[in-house]
């Protein structure tokens, strides 16, 4: 892509953060589906899990890719007011006291949790050291506590994988809610975040188990397949192409040295991309929160083998 298209349409997705911001609930809880007329939120779910976790990481990993600059702060206050709402979703299972996040409809709170919700410990440790001594560690502690959770998603089954969501019961813990895994990342994604972050060996251990669990029950001789029960291991015949791209990518980040993808220099997508972080500091890149002005941005594209320097943008 160009790279002034590519600038053009990253402003363009600013502007829908931008309209969010000016209506986002003092919970910044957002449910999954919003009008494209009115940006004004419908009546709908709001979950960590499916069709709602990219938002509220992607608004943390803008301020880490910006250098955490006051040019994009904004998208770290949106992100604070999110985890406040975070906050009020959390519940603990008995007797076994999971911590888990809840499901919302109105005002009705879900005792389930999606796999895909599993993202969220990785997340909560990464942000957690933006906030006060206080804060941070209240938020890494939820984190390890989440990820006790989602890695007992795991050893709750007889196969040692996760199901797709659970569900929590008064005195019944946890129980496997839809029983498929078709090999999702986000439990071995938030186990590499807490070992990059605390250097407890635990979540190698944990992310080892996990592996080993994969192969056993969905290794062939063509690659892997998910399981369409993970009580009765019955397999299924594909292999979701985010198992290469994310799954394994993490666990083998997990077993690697630190200073690979370093998290002081790289910041990952939803996606398991790693993308740089931009070495700007205040000043270099400016902007209102506002959306009337544009920041200048300096861009270096490759074309025909040589550079292009000092493309701007207004």
């Amino acid at each position: 892509m160009d790279p002034v298209d590519g600038c053009k349409l990253m402003f363009q997705a600013e502007k829908v953060i931008v309209e969010l911001n000016k209506t986002f609930p003092a919970d910044g809880l957002l449910p999954i589906y919003i009008s494209p007329d009115r940006g004004t939120p419908s009546y709908s779910t709001i979950t960590f899990g499916a069709m709602g976790d990219s938002f509220y990481e992607y608004l943390l990993k803008v301020w880490i890719q910006g250098n955490k600059t006051s040019a994009v702060k904004p998208y770290r206050d949106m992100w604070e007011t999110s985890m406040k709402g975070l906050l009020s979703l959390v519940r603990k299972s008995t007797p076994s006291s999971f911590t888990y996040v809840c499901e919302k409809n109105g005002d009705s709170l879900i005792d389930k949790m999606d796999e895909l919700a599993c993202f969220a410990p990785g997340m909560i440790a990464l942000g957690s050291s933006g906030y006060g001594p206080g804060d941070s560690e209240k938020f890494l502690s939820l984190a390890e506590e989440l990820a006790w959770t989602c890695y007992n998603f795991y050893q709750s089954t007889p196969t040692k994988l996760a199901g797709e969501n659970y569900f929590f019961r008064d005195g019944q813990d946890m129980s496997v809610g839809t029983s498929w895994n078709i090999l999702r990342p986000e439990t071995v994604e938030s186990l590499f975040y807490l070992w990059r972050l605390t250097g407890n060996k635990t979540y190698k251990e944990w992310g080892w188990n996990i592996f080993q669990a994969f192969e056993k029950n969905s290794r062939i001789e063509s690659g892997y397949v998910g399981l369409k029960d993970v009580n009765t291991g019955d397999k299924d015949n594909m292999m979701q192409s985010f198992f290469l791209a994310e799954t394994l990518k993490y666990l083998y980040l997990l077993f690697s040295p630190t200073t690979v993808i370093s998290l002081d220099e790289w910041v990952f997508n939803t996606e398991a991309h790693p993308l740089k972080i931009v070495t700007q500091h205040d000043g270099e890149i400016s902007g209102r929160s506002d959306g009337q002005h544009r920041p200048n941005i300096r861009l270096r594209g490759r074309k025909g083998g040589r550079f292009i320097d000092d493309i701007r943008i207004h």
